[in-house]
């Protein structure tokens, strides 16, 4: 076996159907959307080439920078809950009783799919029927607020459970990290006088450190590109106000038929994330290294 795994033709062998994928579901599509973003095309008539006249009507198109505006808030509010998942993975990996059956509570959202999410929660946000205004009319709020159809509010509305949707991703990936963490550490700490709250500061959060940046990256690329939800719930309504850079993408190139135009954001937008996630990891290298193992 190893003088087999040792013959570089046979380990190109075994890698060129992975490669072939790769290349034809990645970055072949890669290539042809920066290709599209040149032409003034339907998506289907003849293409006629323009140059960067769809990246320059970008710059000055507020509708993409109110979309991606949005999109920005996403992926700070979905950093900032990473705190929460994260203090609940604490909880949960000191071995609390019932740890198992919450793990399995918060799992719940992960096996029902964004469609069913969005109605569930179009039904709980119903200006009359739904539990949120039932409730706040329970307590005397006479005229609970139209979640879904304001729009100072519909945007956080819509945060929430995009959030509750990716929970237990998360706890579920700090869970197994602290889990990892060798007891002897932990134990010897708690010897030493150290409270839990230091054991988790200096100990547990600084060894789960690249898991944390691999989270941050997640988050933030998720939420750049997110979709399906929105789209379910508001259609990027009323008026914009939920609009993210993929709905109104989406929006361009298959509703409008402005396939050039929708190819410029979408590689636009694919910059970006690569430009997003570089300065991540550079910004958190210099901690992940200072890491003692």
């Amino acid at each position: 076996m190893n003088k087999i795994m040792s013959d570089k033709k046979i380990i190109a062998l075994y890698t060129l159907p992975a490669l072939i994928l790769l290349l034809v579901l990645i970055y072949v599509p890669i290539v042809l959307t920066g290709y599209y973003g040149l032409m003034d095309w339907d998506g289907i008539g003849p293409m006629t080439f323009i140059g960067l006249d769809n990246y320059k009507a970008l710059i000055f198109d507020n509708l993409f920078w109110n979309s991606a505006y949005h999109s920005l808030l996403l992926a700070i509010f979905s950093v900032l809950s990473l705190i929460i998942y994260l203090a609940i993975s604490l909880v949960l990996a000191s071995q609390i009783k019932g740890a198992d059956v919450f793990r399995k509570i918060y799992l719940i959202p992960m096996l029902l799919s964004s469609v069913a999410i969005a109605q569930l929660w179009m039904r709980i946000y119903h200006p009359s029927n739904g539990v949120m205004n039932r409730f706040l009319t329970s307590i005397g709020i006479e005229n609970p607020p139209l979640w879904l159809s304001d729009t100072s509010l519909v945007l956080f509305a819509i945060f929430v459970p995009i959030l509750w949707q990716y929970a237990g991703f998360y706890i579920i990936i700090y869970y197994a990290a602290l889990r990892n963490i060798p007891n002897e550490l932990v134990e010897a700490a708690r010897i030493d006088g150290a409270t839990p709250f230091q054991i988790a500061y200096k100990i547990k959060l600084p060894l789960i450190s690249g898991v944390i940046k691999v989270t941050i990256v997640l988050a933030v690329i998720g939420s750049l590109k997110y979709f399906d939800l929105i789209y379910v719930m508001t259609d990027g309504g009323p008026n914009g106000a939920s609009e993210v850079m993929a709905s109104y993408m989406y929006k361009l190139a298959f509703r409008t038929n402005d396939f050039g135009y929708g190819s410029a954001i979408g590689f636009f937008l694919l910059i970006l994330i690569l430009l997003v996630t570089y300065l991540i990891r550079k910004l958190t290298t210099s901690r992940e290294d200072n890491v003692q193992y």
